[in-house]
């Protein structure tokens, strides 16, 4: 084991910030620039899953992969990349159907001026 393989996951949910980043700036999804409501969609789904989770490792249905995370255990015995999961997978869904809805507007609007 390496030290990078600790931070893959990481780097992994680092890497679709990433990628998803554009839908912010460049269609305007509108998702880091209106923080509460990002919140309240976050809030339910970190909530149910992180409970989820607890749930599955309590009752020993899944465990966490030591060479591929870092090690930090939150309370609850989640794993550090667990939560980061379920923030950063919903961030990069809402940029996605947010810059989707920017452009069907943008196509509607268009056909609307055209017809």
């Amino acid at each position: 084991m390496t030290v990078d393989d600790r931070y893959q996951y990481l780097l992994l949910m680092a890497g679709c910030l990433l990628i998803t980043l554009p839908l912010e700036l460049v269609l305007r999804a509108r998702v880091y620039r209106r923080p509460l409501r990002l919140l309240a969609a976050l809030l339910p789904v970190v909530v149910l899953f992180v409970a989820w989770d607890v749930l599955g490792i309590r009752r020993g249905h899944w465990t966490y992969s030591e060479l591929y995370t870092t090690g930090v255990i939150l309370p609850l015995d989640v794993p550090l990349e667990e939560l980061v999961f379920f923030v950063v997978i919903p961030i990069c869904g809402l940029l996605t159907y947010e810059a989707v809805g920017t452009v069907l507007s943008v196509l509607r609007e268009r056909r609307r001026r055209d017809a």
